[in-house]
């Protein structure tokens, strides 16, 4: 490759980096839970496995669309890059920051994987002494591994003692976690997040979210303690807890029987008015024993006097199930099932399960929307445009 060609590249990548970057009773069981049928998505951990991160953290089509321009500008140089750079790396040739960078930018495939981890190995023995500068090549492999399915092969780079030093951002572990979650490598996405903690790399709300809502697939006494006390070290920081880990929190304190427990964390979220939150509340009141309380909850759900233009919040037909076992023999039973009757009838009850609502697909940042503002003088004159015809 020409060293003007290689000069392009480095350039395009900079000004790429800077402008392209922008389930409770679906079948009836026979168990017992605090008195009602055990649900089923407390009973083990099977159950929906969806992303929990956002576009905005993940960012892979941003990366993907940098991928194919440099891709695009390196088409028809002498010989293939990859290939060139495993080669470059049985010389023991020295490795620079922009060659692996576009290294990094070229991969397509697995046996390309192999070559780049290679090589990030290879580089950071070589700078491990040295700063790497404003640049993390951290996050950049995390994305190859998502784009490729490779989450084993992010999980062992990740973990691996030799590369300690070489991921020192939330971003990278954040991904790993996530394709980790997505397979349902539950297990190894808790070690992902025990090396996180050992060295010392800080977490952020979407770090929270990801370690709970692990811990609630794993659903062990083991995981029920981390959770918690994940929670209480950040309000001891004062640092944000998201609604989403609240409620990955809220659902692990129910799969252990704390009943108590999965009360306090819900008094503590700052806003229930998502469906999920709803769910968790007509829930918990139904487990204690309030089912009166949760009936008032549904009512208000299905009150007229709720805006058109506010979709009216929507309930789990496991959830509406429970309540209406809990109902049985009770002299509440007909206004229950009336209430019940009058959801459905209103298109309110979902076949979403709890663990479909938990484990959603975040929707990420709204983009500002652009208002393309009438201009009311002429640039040129400074005069007004009004028309004529407007202001007859």
């Amino acid at each position: 490759m020409s060293t003007v060609r290689s000069a392009s590249v480095m350039a395009l990548l900079g000004t790429l980096a800077a402008k392209c970057c922008r389930s409770l009773l679906s079948k009836p069981c026979k168990g017992l839970f605090c008195g009602v049928l055990r649900p089923s998505w407390i009973q083990g951990r099977i159950g929906a496995k969806r992303h929990l991160l956002s576009e905005d953290v993940i960012k892979l089509e941003d990366f993907q669309q940098r991928k194919l321009a440099v891709a695009h500008l390196v088409t028809g140089s002498d010989g293939n890059y990859i290939e060139l750079f495993r080669k470059k790396m049985q010389q023991n040739k020295l490795i620079l920051r922009d060659d692996l960078k576009l290294l990094l930018h070229l991969c397509q495939k697995p046996d390309d994987m192999l070559v780049a981890r290679e090589a990030i190995y290879r580089y950071h023995a070589e700078n491990r002494n040295f700063l790497y500068g404003d640049f993390r090549f951290g996050p950049l492999f995390m994305r190859l591994c998502y784009e490729l399915g490779m989450e084993e092969m992010a999980a062992a780079t990740l973990t691996d003692k030799n590369m300690k030093g070489f991921f020192i951002d939330s971003t990278s572990f954040n991904i790993a976690i996530n394709m980790l979650f997505v397979k349902g490598s539950y297990e190894s996405a808790m070690d992902v997040f025990r090396t996180m903690r050992s060295q010392g790399v800080p977490f952020n709300k979407d770090t929270l979210t990801l370690a709970i809502a692990t811990c609630y697939k794993l659903n062990t006494a083991e995981c029920y303690k981390i959770s918690m006390s994940l929670i209480e070290e950040q309000q001891t920081r004062g640092q944000v807890v998201t609604r989403h880990a609240y409620c990955f929190a809220i659902a692990l304190a129910l799969r252990q029987n704390d009943l108590e427990k999965a009360h306090t964390l819900y008094t503590q979220i700052m806003s229930t008015d998502s469906k999920l939150c709803q769910n968790f509340n007509v829930l918990i009141l139904t487990m204690s024993g309030d089912v009166l309380e949760a009936v008032s909850v549904l009512s208000a759900a299905m009150s007229p006097s709720l805006s058109f233009l506010v979709k009216k919040p929507e309930f789990s037909q496991e959830v509406v199930d429970l309540l209406l076992l809990r109902s049985e023999g009770r002299p509440f039973k007909m206004k229950v099932e009336q209430v019940v009757t009058q959801l459905q009838q209103a298109g309110q009850v979902t076949q979403e399960t709890l663990d479909d609502m938990l484990c959603r697909v975040p929707t990420g940042k709204r983009k500002p929307i652009v208002m393309n503002v009438m201009r009311r003088t002429s640039r040129r004159t400074l005069r007004s445009l009004q028309s004529n015809l407007l202001s007859e």
